[in-house]
């Protein structure tokens, strides 16, 4: 299994909806900013949040299991093989994320039971 390189590539507000949903002062996402990184395999990386890493678990579990040759959904979504792009579910303000393969050798922080 292989690291993935998580990249937060932007934060976004979409003024329409937070202006008609959001509580007042609403604004990007608090929590991360563009420009982080973290790594990820089986396990969401410190740091990042719980609601991104649902958002993006199944993408990350696929490219650090090998799906870096290919491309997702037959080609007519990333034209880069080992790449996915994808945000939070935040509604108002979500965050992007590129997801890239790596040739980086995943830690095991636990002991399989036999």
């Amino acid at each position: 299994m292989k690291q993935v390189k998580i990249t937060v590539l932007k934060t976004t507000l979409d003024q329409d909806l937070a202006r008609e949903y959001g509580a007042p002062g609403l604004g990007p996402c608090p929590m991360l900013q563009a420009g982080q990184v973290f790594y990820g395999d089986y396990a969401k990386p410190e740091g990042l949040c719980d609601e991104a890493w649902k958002a993006m678990y199944q993408y990350v579990f696929a490219l650090a299991h090998g799906a870096e040759g290919g491309l997702f959904y037959y080609g007519d979504w990333i034209g880069t093989p080992g790449v996915a792009i994808c945000s939070c579910n935040d509604g108002l303000r979500p965050v992007i994320f590129k997801l890239e393969a790596t040739d980086q050798e995943a830690e095991r922080s636990y002991t399989p039971v036999h």
